[in-house]
């Protein structure tokens, strides 16, 4: 079994920075393409960013040069760096980890608010 902890959601003002992390542990060889999701409640979740396991990344077009997605293949986690936060960009943020056996991983999401 896969566990995926998220970790680093909070309240921050607006231009602020939060750094999120997605810890994945149990029985797992190491992780493959991962991405960082987003979902507002009543709305479809929304692509965020993409990293693989070379390390190119892909970033969904409201977080471009605002969001930093990177990775530490040793500690088998994946983070985001959030920077120049806004009110928009408050939802819960999930992480998705494809593993070195191809297999896929849901985490259970962690939250972001973003005052104005």
């Amino acid at each position: 079994q896969v566990q995926l902890a998220e970790t680093g959601g909070g309240m921050v003002q607006a231009a602020g920075s939060l750094r999120l992390s997605c810890a994945a542990s149990g029985s797992i060889t190491g992780i493959n393409n991962t991405s960082w999701y987003r979902q507002v409640p009543g709305k479809q979740r929304e692509f965020v960013a993409f990293i693989t396991s070379a390390h190119s990344t892909n970033y969904g077009d409201s977080v471009k040069g605002r969001f930093t997605i990177s990775r530490d293949n040793a500690k088998n986690t994946v983070y985001l760096q959030m920077n120049e936060l806004k009110p928009e960009d408050t939802a819960a943020y999930y992480c998705f980890v494809n593993d070195a056996a191809g297999r896929a991983y849901w985490g259970k999401g962690t939250l972001v608010t973003v005052s104005s």
